[in-house]
């Protein structure tokens, strides 16, 4: 510190700060457990002693709120291991004469533990009995769980919720029988008087119309308060994917006690993506796709979108329109037309060139808040161009059906969603099922089915859990055969990583893949965000699996294939980058491999 004397009786007051380098913890040490090891709860803490990934967590480094937050988790376990008496009698942070070094000393006591001797319910119980008793997670015998009992009071806070109580108290008081080691549980329920909502409020939208946003609300104005149907208006505002944020408040109506108003506040996203695609393989090199779209046009809601593919091997045009209200019920419609050029030159497949026109009509019906029926009509005109060394199979579907064929198909499904968000799923899943029939006022007679189901679970928080599971099946009928260029096809990004694209399954004499009649794939993939708090980058492994099956006369190549591998995704400032490294686990020496990928877009 230095003083610099100044006019009119002044002094300048300068003081030196040398921070030096961080200080490290370099001991844990608890006192006091008798039932678990010192190294198991420490595993509890997020503070830690330096160690692989330390540098980039920065738990090594010593803060008082993370110490407060690690003994709040402390005091979880054991609670929820039925210690009910544990207490923390002492925290004792000491740093090393020359500071960088610090030891961290806990003393705990921990009690006896406790079983549960009984559990009964008491007040005012606006619904049956029965249907609070099923919502205790406490059982008579068991140990007592702290986690257990707070899920049993939040459950009977949310059961009265939805029948309008939106103020019922729940509280759990224990009766301890401390010579026994047993505590006995009464609930008191006190439901409060039945809440109504007088406004549902909408604010934060400056693109989006309130329509579009009050549509998807689910709880009614004038109707009595359902805490269910807000948390479910939450969820489908969110889907639509148009804002990064959606909060819920319920603040009561002054001067009114049974009155609630509904406040939604929405923080909005670009919807409008432009999207450039780089991709690298063993056999086609650099390939480039391009797609302009309006997810939220004008803020209607509906979604119009341009793609073009510019690939070594395809040409692909798009334009497709969706409403997704194109009546007040909810039934979605959408129109497309697109051009496919493809060519089979450069890839793993067999060779052929094909020129399709399409143009499709679809509807979405939807029958409860999570399932939807779609049907639709598609036609479709394929051109096309066999080369000299086309398979002998390909050779023959044109000699029997010609060049060119126009074909009608028609198209019916059903899907579920119940994922908590589109960009960013931590909890539910996804499934469909798609049949696609093309009927004999066109030239051919084919059907394929598809199902996918995907779930998304979270493990070791922040950490996401994703299975995901594909089986497709097709053939034809009426005496004519599935389309080969109809056919399954697996291998490459979405399917079976580390194998290149359509690489999958049975082959023709040149090497080339067939496709086939039968496909499946499974995905397992760990999401884990790269910095805390934020989903912006995330990071991933995986482990795939797939199957392109035909007739079972080429055993080796229709076997299972098995990948595993690493990714990344990151929504940076110039756009969405996913990359991602996937190495084959049984990769014979005729396989095509397809180990790294990156794709770069932008939103606007």
């Amino acid at each position: 510190m230095t003083l610099t004397p100044q006019e009119r009786n002044r002094v300048a007051v300068n003081f030196a700060i040398e921070e030096g380098g961080p200080s490290k913890i370099a001991r844990i040490h608890i006192v006091g457990s008798e039932t678990f090891t010192e190294k198991k709860l420490i595993k509890q803490m997020r503070l830690t002693t330096p160690g692989w990934f330390t540098w980039y967590t920065k738990n090594d480094q010593y803060s008082k709120q993370k110490l407060q937050a690690d003994l709040e988790k402390l005091r979880s376990f054991y609670h929820d291991q039925g210690f009910l008496e544990f207490a923390i009698e002492n925290a004792q942070v000491s740093i090393s004469p020359d500071k960088t070094a610090i030891d961290i000393t806990v003393t705990v006591k921990e009690g006896p533990r406790y079983t549960v001797s009984g559990v009964s319910l008491a007040g005012d119980l606006p619904v049956p009995e029965e249907e609070i008793h099923k919502l205790i997670r406490l059982r008579s015998g068991s140990v007592y769980s702290r986690a257990r009992l707070q899920t049993s009071t939040k459950g009977i806070s949310e059961r009265l919720g939805a029948e309008g109580y939106a103020f019922a108290n729940v509280s759990a008081v224990p009766e301890l029988n401390k010579e026994n080691a047993t505590a006995s549980f009464t609930f008191y329920v006190d439901p409060g008087r039945r809440v109504y909502v007088r406004k549902v409020n909408i604010s934060g939208n400056i693109k989006t119309r309130d329509e579009v946003i009050r549509r998807e609300v689910r709880q009614m104005e004038g109707a009595w308060y359902d805490g269910t149907r807000i948390e479910r208006s939450r969820v489908r505002i969110r889907r639509l994917g148009y804002f990064d944020d959606v909060s819920i408040e319920t603040p009561p109506v002054p001067g009114a006690q049974d009155q609630v108003d509904v406040n939604i506040h929405v923080t909005e996203r670009q919807t409008g993506r432009f999207m450039v695609g780089v991709g690298y393989s063993s056999s086609e090199s650099v390939t480039l796709a391009a797609s302009i779209a309006q997810e939220n046009v004008f803020g209607s809601g509906n979604s119009l979108s341009l793609g073009l593919n510019t690939g070594q091997s395809s040409k692909y045009y798009s334009l497709a329109f969706t409403d997704p209200y194109w009546t007040v019920d909810g039934i979605s419609r959408s129109i497309e037309l697109y051009n496919i050029n493809y060519n089979a030159d450069d890839l793993a497949t067999s060779k052929y060139e094909s020129d399709t026109l399409g143009a499709a009509l679809s509807f979405g019906v939807p029958i409860t808040e999570t399932d939807t029926i779609n049907f639709g009509v598609r036609f479709e005109n394929v051109d096309i161009t066999l080369k000299e060394d086309s398979p002998d199979a390909y050779i023959d579907f044109v000699d029997r059906y010609g060049n060119q064929t126009d074909n009608f198909m028609l198209s019916a499904g059903w899907s579920r969603d119940t994922r908590d968000d589109v960009l960013f799923p931590t909890s539910g899943g996804l499934q469909s099922v798609y049949t696609e029939v093309a009927v004999p006022v066109g030239d051919l007679t084919y059907w394929k089915a598809q199902y996918i189901h995907q779930w998304f679970w979270p493990i070791f928080d922040p950490m996401v859990l994703m299975l995901r599971g594909e089986i497709g099946y097709g053939a034809g009928y009426s005496g004519k055969t599935l389309p080969f260029f109809k056919a399954f096809y697996a291998g490459g990004v979405g399917s079976v990583r580390g194998y290149e694209g359509s690489s999958l399954g049975p082959r023709d004499s040149d090497d080339n893949a067939l496709g086939g009649k039968r496909k499946i794939v499974g995905n397992a993939e760990v999401f884990f965000p790269l910095i805390a708090n934020d989903n912006s980058v995330r990071g991933s492994v995986f482990f795939d699996i797939g199957q392109i099956y035909q007739d079972g006369s080429q055993s080796d190549n229709e076997s299972f294939k098995y990948s595993a591998g690493v990714g990344l995704a990151w929504n940076s400032p110039i756009g969405a980058l996913k990359i991602s490294y996937g190495y084959p686990i049984n990769k014979k020496p005729d396989d095509m491999v397809e180990n790294f990928q990156f794709q770069l877009g932008s939103v606007f």
